[in-house]
This record gives C-alpha cells, sequence and structure tokens, in this order.
C-alpha cells in the first residue's frame, strides 16, 4: 500500500477510535456560558419533547415537560440517548445527569431554550467520565404550544439540538 494510503487509512481509523475536542460553531450567549471548561464532546439530538398537561401554580391547566426521549448522534451513527432525569447516556457506558442553571432563548417561540445545566451524577468510566457541564444549543422545536383541556394529555413535540459536554480545566 502507498505510504499516503496507509497515512490517510490510520488517520481515519484515529478519528473513529479516539475523541477529540470538537469546537462548536455557535456563538454561545453569556448566560448558558461555562468559563474554564472545554469542550471534550458534542452530539446532536434528533427527538421529542414530552408534555403533559397539568394544573399549573395559577391553578390553570398548561403543558409541563414530563420528559425528553432523543436519540444522540455522531458521524451519523446512534452514539447514545437523552432522557427524563435530565440524562445522556452514550453507547461506551457512561452516563450523567444534570440540573438546569441557565437558559437563554431559542431562535424563535417554536425552539426550546439553550441551556447550561450542571452535572449532579456521573457514572461509568467512559467519554462522559469527569463532564461537569451540559451546553443545549442549536435548538429548532420542541415547544409546546397550544392550550390543553384535559389533565393527563400528553403532548409529544419534534425537536433538535446540539448538546455540548464541557470539562474543568
Amino acid at each position: 500500500m502507498p505510504r499516503q494510503g496507509i497515512a490517510g487509512a490510520l488517520s481515519a481509523a484515529a478519528l473513529i477510535c479516539v475523541p477529540t475536542v470538537v469546537h462548536s460553531q455557535a456563538q454561545i450567549p453569556d448566560a448558558i456560558a461555562a468559563p474554564g471548561e472545554i469542550e471534550i464532546a458534542k452530539f446532536h439530538a434528533e427527538g421529542d419533547q414530552i408534555y403533559e398537561c397539568k394544573t399549573d401554580a395559577a391553578g390553570t391547566l398548561s403543558w409541563q415537560l414530563r420528559e425528553p426521549v432523543a436519540s444522540l448522534i455522531a458521524d451519523g451513527k446512534t452514539a447514545g440517548r437523552h432522557y427524563a432525569g435530565p440524562t445522556w447516556e452514550l453507547e461506551d457506558g457512561s452516563s450523567v445527569a444534570a440540573k438546569v442553571e441557565a437558559r437563554s432563548p431559542g431562535a424563535s417561540s417554536n425552539d426550546i431554550p439553550w441551556l447550561k445545566l450542571s452535572v449532579t451524577r456521573g457514572r461509568g468510566d467512559g467519554l462522559l467520565s469527569g463532564v461537569a457541564t451540559v451546553q443545549r444549543i442549536e435548538t429548532k422545536g420542541g415547544a409546546a404550544s397550544g392550550s390543553c383541556d384535559r389533565a393527563g394529555a400528553l403532548l409529544s413535540v419534534p425537536y433538535s439540538a446540539e448538546y455540548r459536554f464541557l470539562k474543568k480545566r
């Protein structure tokens, strides 16, 4: 095999086997910035935001987030899942759960907000090990709209987003 062919094959293998730091093209709003942290992974998510019709603090029925259900995608392949908690779990067995710390509006009223989430629990020794912060950015869709008129009714709203996983320097 020519020298260039071997180098190309090795480079391709390295990209598949070794996670690399990926830099987002999105401008991160100050409200959800994570100074002093570096991105160690980024995944595209496709799925649904599931809402339940419940009585709110004012005593009226409104759509309230029940859970996200989404696939985490890297290089066109499913790499994990995102679900209630909120939790992100990769196929390597690592996972993190987090709580919302800050938000910034989506591009339109149909887009769920961008978020900064602080990790509250981690599991496994994989790629997500040691992650401190998760950012949800570049959201499309996912916002509940319309009235709910029956407690317990469910609404599934398709969405996509990018999830950035950050570690302290």
